[in-house]
C-alpha cells in the first residue's frame, strides 16, 4: 500500500549532454543559480551540423554602466560652446573701446521672469571678474535694441548677449557653461581691471538725467515751440560719463 522509499520516480536531465534549442534547463540545487545570471552566446559551429556551442560571458555591472553614462554626460556638458572655440569668428562689434572690455546687452525689466533671471545671473558672473563692463540696458535706451539687431542680423532676439574683446561669446547658457568649466576666466584675462564699488554719479545704473532737458526729452523754443531734445534718448537719459559703463 505504501510506496517504496528506495526508488524515486523523478527524472533528472543529464546536463553533460549538449543542449538543444528545445531542451529545458533543470537545476537540482541552488549552486547553479549564479550560472543563470550569465548570458549564453550561442554560435553556429558548422552549417551542416545541428549542434550549438555555448560560451558564457558575464554582463557588465550596473554600476559600471552608470559610471560610463555619467562620464559621457559630464564630458558633453563641459564641452566649450562651438560659437567660441570652433575656429569660426562670430559677429563682432567695432565701436571704440569694445576690444578692451565686456559689452553686455541685457534688460532690467521684470516683464519676462526667465529673461530677467538670466540677465541678472550673467551680470553677477561678469561683475565677479572686476573688469571693465559696458552694460547696455535695452529698457533704458531702445537704441541698443536696434544696434544689437544690426550686429547679429536678427529681428527677434533673446537676452542677454555678451561680447568680450569685441567678439561675440553667446547668451546666458554659454556664459554659465564657460564659467563652470573655467574657460570664461581665461577669456577675460588681459582686460583692464576696475576698482570694486558703485559709481557715485549714477549709482550703478550707467545713466543720468539729461542736463539739457532735465529728463523731459522736450525743449521749448520761442519760434518753434516744443521740440524733442537731441542730446538724450527717449527716456530723457544720457550715459553716465563717470563710471566704467561709459564708452571711452
Amino acid at each position: 500500500m505504501w510506496r517504496s522509499w528506495g526508488k524515486s520516480t523523478v527524472k533528472i536531465h543529464d546536463t553533460s549532454s549538449s543542449p538543444s534549442p528545445s531542451t529545458h534547463f533543470a537545476c537540482s540545487s541552488f549552486k547553479d543559480l549564479p550560472d543563470l545570471c550569465l548570458d549564453d552566446d550561442v554560435d553556429e559551429s558548422d552549417s551542416s551540423s545541428s549542434q550549438f556551442s555555448t560560451s558564457k560571458k558575464p554582463l557588465p555591472s550596473i554600476f559600471h554602466r552608470v559610471r560610463l553614462a555619467s562620464s559621457l554626460l559630464r564630458s558633453w556638458s563641459t564641452r566649450p560652446p562651438e560659437s567660441v572655440f570652433n575656429g569660426q569668428s562670430g559677429p563682432s562689434i567695432s565701436f571704440p573701446g569694445a576690444e578692451k572690455r565686456i559689452v553686455l546687452y541685457f534688460t532690467s525689466l521684470r516683464v519676462v521672469r526667465r529673461t530677467f533671471e538670466d540677465c541678472r545671473a550673467v551680470r553677477s558672473i561678469l561683475r565677479g571678474f572686476r573688469v571693465s563692463i559696458d552694460e547696455r540696458d535695452l529698457s533704458m535706451d531702445s537704441g541698443f535694441l536696434t544696434e544689437l539687431q544690426q550686429i547679429l542680423g536678427q529681428r527677434k532676439l533673446t537676452l542677454p548677449r555678451v561680447f568680450i574683446g569685441g567678439r561675440y561669446v553667446g547668451g546666458a547658457d554659454e556664459i554659465r557653461q564657460l564659467h563652470e568649466t573655467g574657460e570664461l576666466k581665461k577669456i577675460v584675462q588681459g582686460l583692464p581691471a576696475v576698482e570694486p564699488g558703485v559709481c557715485d554719479t549714477c549709482g550703478g545704473y550707467c545713466f543720468i538725467l539729461c542736463d539739457e532737458c532735465h529728463g523731459s526729452h522736450k525743449l521749448y523754443n520761442d519760434k518753434t515751440g516744443f521740440m524733442c531734445c537731441i542730446a538724450c534718448n527717449e527716456n530723457g537719459l544720457i550715459r553716465c560719463p563717470s563710471c566704467s559703463c561709459a564708452p571711452p
